[in-house]
């Protein structure tokens, strides 16, 4: 019993969760400050446990991508996306450690959604390099979305993940990369009509299967600028008490006491799950001008916000299952302790291991480990220019289209037959760090 007790102080360490955690790290994000950004998530780094890492370096290689770092970006996304797909074989010790405590203490292995979408940053940051590996990573997005609902079929033979929705832009980015090769339009096509069938409210959708059908990459003398635009405040984790399961426990607990002949710890502390947030957005797309002359919006490619929050509320089920057993094994262990001591012989012993239970029970908070940094939508918009350097503003507006905050302007340089890629990111009026090309002006 004595031993029980002593673990209440050393468990109250769970209390803080990573949503707390995040909060001054989004803010210098979103303020335009990546660097700083940066820097907390370094300071939080030296003193989380292993088990945070790699959710932390998900944000910092975010941020580094944001300062104009496209090279220690790319490493620390491979270095996550390689430990994500190492963990998806949880551990069996941390299992049993999760229902001890809370779902904080497994390793985190990524929302499928971070899975999925890691791969895309790998792109987008190969790219601002030269671009070697950015249509193997854009392959990936697919391959990788295709593995998860494979793997989602339960025992009963239902798949919550047949439900999510497909991640289009990586099948929009490696048709442009294949475009710019001359041949493989077949390819192009192919990728494109998958943007069209699983986004089909993009705008061009259309357009863009025409030209690649014709095998028309531009005109003589032209090139093509894609600009991709992350574009809004992205979804993040919160705490969530849920209410029905609770008093479900509360009225199995005066069940169990009055069939057993040793009583449980009351049910006070109530169930906590994650919940994903979607803050709410001023800034809906991203205003593009050429050389003084306004040459259009960026359109969506991917809802990353409905995204995460459609794969939350479709496995909310089995999160709201495994909290439930925690709550449960903890009871069954505070039994068993009273039954080895026999308590039902004495009150004050007993008294003090429901206390002992209650207090664990309080420690429990919900895993809201999340990569914070993400934008709410990806969007982009491609524009057919003449060879030459030409000089590209951006700048973030309103659902109506009008133009809010502050631009930034980048000069690039267009070739004949080739690609040019721009990468902004407008979480607010203001840019979070720099515009980045992989085709700048000398």
């Amino acid at each position: 019993m004595y031993r029980l007790l002593a673990l209440v102080p050393l468990l109250a360490v769970g209390c803080s969760t990573h949503a707390d955690r995040l909060s001054s790290i989004r803010a210098a994000y979103y303020s335009g400050h990546p660097t700083a950004a940066t820097q907390k998530i370094d300071e939080v780094l030296v003193k989380a446990p292993e088990r945070d890492s790699d959710v932390l370096k998900l944000d910092k290689a975010t941020a580094l991508l944001s300062e104009g770092k496209p090279a220690e970006a790319e490493a620390l996304f491979r270095e996550v996306r390689d430990k994500f797909d190492e963990k998806e074989g949880k551990d069996a010790r941390e299992g049993v450690a999760s229902l001890l405590l809370d779902d904080q203490q497994l390793a985190y292995s990524g929302e499928d959604y971070e899975k999925v979408l890691v791969r895309f940053y790998l792109s987008l940051c190969n790219l601002m390099r030269d671009g070697g590996d950015a249509s193997a990573y854009a392959l990936q997005v697919n391959e990788k979305q295709q593995q998860i609902i494979a793997a989602g079929k339960g025992t009963d033979g239902k798949n919550p993940k047949e439900k999510y929705k497909l991640v289009p832009a990586g099948a929009y980015l490696h048709a442009a990369l294949r475009e710019e090769t001359h041949a493989n339009y077949d390819d192009v096509a192919r990728s494109l009509e998958l943007v069209a069938r699983w986004q089909p409210t993009f705008p061009t959708a259309k357009a863009d299967l025409d030209r690649a059908r014709t095998g028309r990459h531009s005109q003589p003398g032209h090139g093509v600028v894609y600009v991709f635009a992350m574009v809004g405040k992205g979804p993040f984790k919160e705490e969530k008490m849920e209410v029905a399961p609770t008093a479900a426990l509360l009225v199995a607990d005066r069940m169990l006491s009055a069939m057993g002949k040793q009583s449980l710890p009351p049910t006070i502390a109530p169930i906590k799950v994650p919940h994903v947030t979607r803050p709410f957005n001023t800034v809906a797309t991203v205003s593009v001008g050429i050389d003084g002359k306004p040459a259009g919006t960026t359109a969506t490619l991917t809802d990353v916000g409905q995204m995460a929050a459609e794969q939350s509320d479709a496995l909310y089920n089995e999160t709201l299952a495994r909290a439930v057993v925690r709550r449960v094994v903890k009871k069954g262990v505070i039994y068993g302790a009273k039954e080895a001591i026999k308590t039902d012989q004495n009150q004050w012993t007993s008294l003090a291991l429901n206390a002992v239970g209650v207090a664990w029970e309080a420690t429990e908070s919900a895993d809201t480990r999340c990569w914070g940094l993400l934008p709410d939508k990806i969007q982009v918009l491609r524009v057919e220019l003449p060879v030459g350097d030409h000089e590209l503003a951006v700048q973030p507006a309103g659902a109506n289209g009008q133009v809010l905050g502050v631009g930034e302007t980048v000069k690039v340089n267009v070739a004949d037959g080739k690609n040019t890629y721009v990468l902004a990111t407008f979480p607010g009026y203001k840019p979070a760090g720099k515009v980045l090309t992989n085709r700048p002006v000398q």
